[in-house]
């Protein structure tokens, strides 16, 4: 029998994304140890506090239905969650994650956009200290650069996913695990203020 949460527990993060987009899932299977996703796959991050208090939760999301899991982290506050499979699997499991909290999705934080900036044309040093630190696609000297603070962290998952579906950038890097979350995008500028106005709409839309 699965052990309960703790009474405690907050849903930091409850992210349900219908279709994953190329650039977010190859991102994405650059680091994770689990099961690697596929573009246009449905998935479902969760994050919580307790860290620790993501374990039940997996066995509840892994057992009630044939998802894969990704991401399974317990860091130093905040535990992560990441399965992802067909729609209806994916949302099964969801549902038995909320059934187990006896919560609802809209109980979770609310994304908090913390920094949101665009830097036209970026200058050939900036783009190579950008490029030491990355995991994605490379920032190239003369594209603009938007960058992205938002928390909780997991929701830059989702920024990055909305900004890949609207426009063609180059997803540099984004970070959804600690304290805040980080999304770094490049591109021509006029791609660049549409995937930027799409990634915090989409955060806005959850405030």
């Amino acid at each position: 029998m699965a052990e309960e949460p703790s009474a405690g527990l907050t849903l930091r993060s409850f992210i349900f994304l219908s279709r994953l987009q190329p650039q977010t899932m190859c991102y994405l299977g650059s680091w994770i140890r689990g099961s690697l996703p596929r573009s246009d796959v449905a998935a479902q991050v969760i994050e919580v506090a307790p860290g620790l208090d993501i374990e039940p939760l997996t066995d509840v999301a892994v057992k009630h239905a044939d998802v894969r899991a990704g991401i399974l982290v317990v860091e130093r506050q905040f535990g992560y969650l990441e399965i992802h499979g067909g729609n209806d699997e994916v949302q099964a499991a969801a549902s038995a994650v909320l059934d187990a909290l006896g919560t609802t999705a809209r109980d979770c934080a609310r994304p908090e956009i913390l920094s949101g900036k665009i830097i036209t044309r970026i200058d050939p040093q900036q783009a190579f200290l950008v490029n030491r630190n990355k995991i994605g696609s490379m920032a190239l000297a003369g594209d603009s650069l938007f960058t992205l603070e938002v928390r909780p962290s997991s929701y830059a998952i989702m920024a990055a996913n909305e900004a890949e579906k609207a426009a063609r950038i180059k997803l540099v890097d984004y970070r959804m695990i600690g304290a805040t979350g980080r999304v770094y995008l490049a591109g021509s500028e006029a791609d660049i203020r549409q995937a930027a106005d799409a990634a915090e709409d989409a955060l806005r839309s959850r405030a």
